[in-house]
């Protein structure tokens, strides 16, 4: 019995030695000191995670947190950690994190945890590299710029809008985030899909992708009823749900042209095709049709999260500047004046909303709803001083900069008059809220015309105030730990 236990001490001696080694080997092996020294910084003191639970601990998405504070502060602004099973070079700094971002898939590659790519899967366009994701990236920009100014998709946005808005009319108060939600749900959906919300289809899916979400914000532990293990079920559900949409998709195409022809014969006018992303999508030979599931799913995962936390911040900011309101509602006033009573917005209205853009930006630079980035080193890199070693994962931190004092003017305020005199060639540096480079985000566009329609409607319909002192929190994602309670008033023009 006294072997037994003591053959188990020197395994378990042994695995913390092999863990601790594995730690701080990276430090002994560097190749090429020639062309610098490491960045400062600490490794931590736990094997394999090192600093990574200090750097993720929640802090307002409106500062940097006290990790980045006191390392910054004490490292400079690149230093070396270890985070998420890997020697890390953390950069705050505004020059680095544009080098790195301007040699994507050169100098630098998008290298997401493991973890991440079992829920989004192994072609999703945000983990992809290479020539798959410029094929994916590529077919993402076709679809945007077809279809951000067509009237369907603006009247569309309008009539979710209102909708939302008319369920108000009798309340005190709203859960916004919840809100925001439902309305980017509906949007994205029915854009992509062309699904309206009260088809049971639609239903299913918003029941597997909320199950989704849950699992990729959560500890990624495969293990039978685990957030983790059931939002990789809830993608391979969903996955198979958009197949079948697309085969029958297909199978009414088909139907749909034998119609065309037989009614152009005759003279009859034909229902027209639908105008979704789906049906571009269905047109592009470059994709695979795992790829074009792929997606979609991105596609609803971008429309429905990032949109609806980027309204929650809007509406969040703009209940504390009683300024910004009421400039709000001038300008979306003197749009209004210039339609008819019932006439819808279009894309000549978006282009007039101005200072709608400086809210959007400000809201984006200040609530940071990205505060970094997964790269990863593809060879040996000096930059100033610095060596940057092959095979360690970057993290450009966006929030730094955005919050950065010698960069902007009182960071720490929500200023949207800041964009008036804001030079645009300067703000790829200086503001970066969608990431940069070849891996920008493709839909950003799209996310801000919903938000200024609906702000549209929101101003000239209802006061609102923030219920307690519930603000914006990054875990790193960003969330309100209340979901944003609303106090509303509606009033009528």
């Amino acid at each position: 019995m006294g072997v037994f236990w003591m053959v188990i001490f020197v395994g378990f001696v042994g695995f913390i030695f092999g863990l601790t080694l594995n730690h701080f080997l990276p430090l002994l092996f560097i190749k090429n000191n020639k062309l610098g020294d490491l960045p400062r910084g600490s490794f931590g003191y736990l094997p394999l995670l090192g600093e990574t639970l200090a750097f993720l601990n929640p802090h307002p998405s409106t500062t940097i947190g006290s990790f980045l504070q006191e390392h910054c502060s004490r490292y400079g602004k690149v230093f070396k950690s270890h985070l998420f099973f890997s020697p890390t070079i953390v950069s705050c700094d505004q020059e680095l994190n544009y080098f790195i971002l301007q040699n994507e898939d050169k100098l630098f590659e998008c290298s997401y945890p493991k973890p991440i790519h079992g829920v989004l899967g192994k072609i999703s366009m945000l983990v992809v590299v290479g020539d798959t994701h410029k094929r994916l990236r590529n077919a993402a920009l076709s679809l945007v710029s077809t279809t951000k100014s067509k009237h369907d998709f603006l009247t569309y946005i309008e009539k979710t809008t209102l909708q939302i808005l008319d369920s108000w009319k009798d309340k005190k108060q709203v859960i916004f985030c919840q809100e925001a939600r439902k309305f980017t749900f509906n949007v994205i959906v029915k854009q992509v899909l062309g699904l309206t919300p009260e088809e049971p289809q639609t239903v299913e899916i918003l029941e597997d992708f909320l199950t989704f979400m849950r699992g990729l914000i959560s500890f990624p532990l495969y293990i039978p009823g685990t957030p983790y293990a059931n939002a990789v079920k809830a993608r391979i559900r969903i996955s198979s749900s958009v197949k079948q949409i697309i085969k029958e998709r297909r199978r009414n195409n088909i139907i749909s042209n034998n119609n065309y022809n037989i009614c152009e014969n005759k003279n009859i006018n034909s229902h027209k095709k639908e105008s979704d992303f789906l049906e571009i999508l269905l047109g592009v030979d470059t994709l695979s049709e795992d790829e074009k599931v792929s997606f979609v799913l991105d596609a609803l995962l971008g429309g429905y999260e990032t949109t609806s936390i980027l309204m929650a911040l809007v509406v969040h900011f703009v209940a504390k500047s009683r300024a910004a309101f009421e400039q709000l509602k001038v300008e979306h006033a003197s749009i209004r004046s210039k339609k008819n009573k019932d006439e819808s917005l279009n894309w000549e209205d978006y282009k007039m909303m101005t200072f709608t853009q400086n809210i959007i930006n400000e809201a984006l630079r200040y609530g940071n709803i990205v505060k970094f980035l997964h790269r990863k080193a593809l060879k040996d890199i000096k930059f100033k001083d610095y060596l940057i070693p092959a095979g360690w994962k970057v993290l450009p931190i966006l929030s730094t900069v955005h919050l950065d004092p010698s960069i902007h003017s009182s960071p720490l305020e929500f200023y949207p008059w800041r964009w008036e005199t804001q030079r645009q060639d300067q703000t790829s540096k200086k503001f970066t809220p969608f990431g940069g480079g070849s891996r920008c985000c493709p839909g950003s566009e799209l996310a801000r015309v919903e938000v200024a329609f609906f702000l549209h409607h929101l101003v000239q319909n209802f006061r609102w105030s923030v219920e307690g002192d519930d603000q914006p929190i990054a875990y790193p994602y960003v969330e309100f730990q209340r979901g944003l309670v609303l106090n509303v008033e509606h009033f009528a023009l």
